[in-house]
């Protein structure tokens, strides 16, 4: 678990950089994801402003930002990428749990239709283009991050890794990194008070943990619901988030070492 950056009220905050890419290496020190950063410490806004961050992209919906609003530390100069676009309904992640009996296999099955419909959903096209968008200007660090850092995050992580030209098997792992057995003894519990607001009760151990976690097939239920749609990943960078020859060829010489 070396790539976790240990922050003392932010969770799964780590680098997704230094991985063998296309010829070369992702350089270490300029990408990086979380989860929200609501509850950061003083000493935590301390480390995050010694990052040098320039860009920090908020996935989260609008809701979610105002019960949740991201501390930030003295000097704060970074550009905030957020939206208010399909705002007003209802947060699908909260209608399934409203109606979940704890089934593992009905989370899992909610999880994967999720990811076959984020990289297409209008809110997450738009966030997704500007964030490479602002990496193609090479400005400097950049952060991702959404509430619980794992899922519309991952994503992002794993659009970028691609682009990068790095192997699916370290995209993949990258993102099972989320998996960190400290994380469910720091938060478990609250996340399961945090699940009973919705359910009625709190939910076994097992289902606690599942709703946690991610899974590999979640991360590939993206990636062939865009290869389905548009041939490739790198089709719908292009066509879906305007990722074009020379917005590639900028990212690329900012993010690659």
């Amino acid at each position: 678990m070396t790539r976790h950056i240990p922050l003392q009220g932010v969770e799964n905050f780590r680098d997704y950089g230094d991985y063998a890419a296309g010829g070369g290496r992702l350089r270490k020190g300029l990408l990086f994801r979380a989860a929200h950063q609501a509850d950061a410490t003083d000493e935590d806004l301390a480390a995050m402003g010694g990052l040098g961050l320039v860009t920090i992209v908020d996935l989260r919906r609008a809701p979610e930002r105002q019960r949740e609003p991201s501390r930030r530390w003295t000097g704060f100069s970074a550009q905030v990428i957020d939206n208010d676009l399909g705002g007003e309904g209802d947060d699908p992640w909260q209608t399934f749990l409203r109606g979940w009996d704890y089934a593992e296999a009905d989370l899992r099955a909610y999880m994967a239709l999720s990811y076959r419909r984020k990289p297409f959903t209008p809110r997450h096209v738009d966030l997704f283009t500007r964030y490479f968008a602002a990496l193609a200007e090479a400005k400097g660090p950049v952060l991702i991050h959404c509430a619980a850092g794992k899922d519309r995050t991952g994503l992002l992580a794993a659009l970028t890794h691609h682009l990068a030209g790095v192997s699916r098997d370290d995209l993949v792992e990258d993102y099972l990194a989320t998996n960190d057995p400290e994380r469910y003894a720091r938060i478990g519990e609250r996340i399961g008070r945090y699940l009973a607001g919705y359910t009625g009760s709190v939910p076994p151990e097992a289902a606690i943990r599942a709703a946690l976690a991610v899974e590999a097939e979640y991360i590939l239920a993206s990636v062939e619901a865009i290869e389905a749609a548009h041939g490739s990943i790198d089709a719908y960078l292009e066509t879906v988030l305007g990722v074009d020859g020379k917005a590639r060829e900028a990212i690329l010489a900012h993010i690659l070492a």
